[in-house]
């Protein structure tokens, strides 16, 4: 059965965070899902990974990045969705976080970042290196980690919707530059939301089977670099 989240202030630095924590019994890892552009922890697509995630076995907790103050600024602006350092910084505090918890501070971590929150997730990865184990971006901007993505040490799975072609070349772009084991994936036919029927039924499966894969396995056992992209015909990026 999939466990019923629960809402907990997650202390990240000098700010609280709102989230909402859910963890299966036996849990063989911890998901924390970074969001992207003015979402929020209560985004449908998020949650429905996340309850995809919960049946397979794996902790998940969602939290918003931005406090109701600084939403309330971005709204506006769209500047703070943007800042990559400080969403980075959330994510390493609400890290933290879980390992100070008696509940999750022996589960591993891996990071789900969707659109702006892809790029933090890899920039928070690179910080936290013995604590992070996978990483999965799902229409993420990776590329905005810049010159962090050499130094990321997690495998890293890029997810990119068949018709999100801007998205695909700063992925593309990306993962030249990560050092670890990677693969992309393209979903066919997807858009950026990954709104068409089986989208983002296709991102959870993708998600699942590469945290289930990378979560709780010795950094020394992974290879330092592997390249893979799936999901088109040579010359086709639908």
């Amino acid at each position: 059965m999939t466990p019923e989240g629960r809402e907990v202030r997650v202390q990240a630095g000098r700010v609280v965070l709102e989230g909402i924590l859910a963890i299966p019994v036996r849990a063989r890892g911890i998901v924390l899902f970074a969001h992207g552009s003015g979402s929020s922890r209560h985004s449908p697509r998020n949650r429905f990974v996340a309850s995809e995630l919960n049946d397979a076995g794996l902790a998940t907790l969602l939290i918003d990045l931005l406090t109701p103050e600084e939403e309330a600024v971005d709204n506006y602006t769209a500047e703070l969705r943007f800042d990559i350092g400080l969403l980075a910084e959330r994510l390493v505090g609400a890290t933290d976080w879980l390992g100070s918890k008696s509940e999750t501070c022996g589960l591993q971590v891996g990071y789900f970042g969707a659109s702006t929150g892809a790029g933090a997730a890899l920039v928070a990865a690179a910080r936290r290196p013995d604590r992070v184990g996978a990483i999965v971006s799902r229409g993420g901007r990776p590329d905005l980690a810049g010159p962090i993505l050499s130094l990321v040490r997690a495998p890293t799975l890029l997810i990119v919707g068949g018709n999100d072609h801007p998205v695909i070349g700063m992925n593309r772009e990306a993962l030249a530059r990560l050092e670890v084991e990677k693969e992309m994936n393209i979903v066919p036919g997807a858009t950026h939301l990954f709104e068409e029927p089986g989208a983002l039924e296709e991102v959870a499966r993708l998600a699942t089977a590469w945290f289930i894969r990378f979560l709780g396995r010795p950094s020394s056992q992974i290879p330092s670099s592997s390249k893979q992209e799936k999901g088109r015909d040579d010359g086709d990026d639908h």
